[in-house]
């Protein structure tokens, strides 16, 4: 992080260790999907691609086209990349050039595609989304999916690659409505085959379920959340399970000061000294991602050291008490996430959202430095 105001650093061992962990629980032949979706959790899909293929990954689902073409510049030519989310009518030439498997849910749009790949002389794949209980996107699942995917499976131009559904509750260990989703998928998949389609790569299991319900496995899974170290499942089930935060960040004392007894640190004056205090400044804010609602409750680390967030968090800088640590100085790195005391899970807890929020929320103009250790 040498001569940076801040950088959000990626730590590819943890990533590759993340992906073994996750191969050891699928049973033979299932394939890792690695979703990169929200450009890798905001870890960067240039940066972390060249681990995923390393570490043996071939096949990729991120959400929409612009992700799939920038998977295909950092390299990834050969492998399979499904689009999980809506694409616009007007956006499925770009599904063409790149090679990018749509999820269909519409007759029509399959229709326009089929065109397309007849236009461009190629073999189009695509991917059919069942809905069983999710109700966001996706065929009617039973009886109402058979017509409209036997017709897409007769076009010429398009190839099935795969067929899914998405569960709405597999991070709770005891819920029904999985098992419920996961029976629909399989009568839908009869009726299927009944109808003479053939079936390709089946797969239902995303994060939550690689961890909790194995036995859901088909012929793939989807992992997402956990080849980053993100706790997908109820929070006491996350011990334990051996996967490790890739994302941690830094940034450095700009200024430190005394500030005297009874005076107001920061917009608002939120925060006021009780006696003198020794100050930190770190130029860092809410535009880069760091929450304003970590004003006066958040900590960060310095020295080795937790120390607490004082006044409002602003837009570039924010002020933290420094008075029980001897010596902070100028330049002295400061940890915002360390993946310990200070982890993506617990800001998340602190802030009520979830840990994609954290990592996603991270700004564009704080860099990803990619390191190995």
């Amino acid at each position: 992080m040498e001569q940076m105001r801040t950088a959000a650093v990626i730590h590819l061992d943890r990533l590759a260790a993340n992906v073994e962990n996750i191969k050891k629980r699928l049973g033979p032949g299932v394939e890792l999907t690695a979703v990169l979706k929200g450009d890798a959790y905001g870890h960067g899909i240039g940066g972390v691609y060249p681990t995923l293929r390393a570490a043996g990954v071939r096949s990729y689902a991120v959400a929409y086209w612009q992700e799939g073409a920038a998977l295909r510049a950092a390299g990834a030519q050969t492998e399979s990349i499904h689009l999980l989310a809506p694409i616009r009518d007007e956006e499925l030439p770009h599904a063409v050039e790149h090679r990018l498997a749509p999820s269909l849910f519409c007759l029509e749009q399959a229709r326009l595609l089929d065109g397309l790949a007849t236009a461009a002389g190629v073999v189009q794949p695509v991917q059919i989304k069942i809905d069983t209980g999710m109700h966001r996107i996706g065929f009617p699942w039973g009886e109402a999916a058979v017509e409209p995917v036997r017709r897409i499976a007769g076009m010429e131009h398009l190839r099935l690659a795969g067929i899914f559904t998405h569960f709405a509750r597999a991070d709770e260990l005891d819920c029904p409505m999985t098992a419920q989703q996961h029976d629909r998928f399989r009568v839908t998949l009869a009726l299927l085959e009944q109808a003479g389609v053939r079936l390709p790569a089946v797969h239902v299991s995303n994060s939550p379920s690689i961890l909790l319900r194995p036995e859901e496995q088909m012929d793939a899974v989807r992992a997402g959340d956990v080849l980053f170290g993100l706790c997908p499942v109820e929070e006491e089930l996350w011990p334990g399970q051996g996967l490790a935060e890739v994302m941690t960040w830094e940034t450095y004392v700009a200024m430190v000061k005394t500030v005297p007894a009874g005076e107001p640190v920061g917009y608002g004056g939120t925060y006021v000294t009780d006696r003198d205090r020794v100050i930190a400044t770190m130029p860092v804010g809410f535009v880069d991602g760091f929450d304003r609602k970590l004003s006066n409750r958040g900590q960060v680390m310095i020295r080795g050291r937790l120390a607490p967030i004082v006044g409002r968090i602003c837009m570039d800088q924010f002020m933290a008490d420094v008075t029980d640590i001897p010596g902070v100085a100028r330049g002295d790195r400061v940890e915002l996430l360390n993946g310990r005391e200070l982890s993506i899970l617990a800001m998340a807890d602190m802030l009520e959202k979830n840990v994609d929020e954290i990592v996603c929320g991270v700004s564009k103009r704080v860099p990803r430095v990619y390191v190995q250790g």
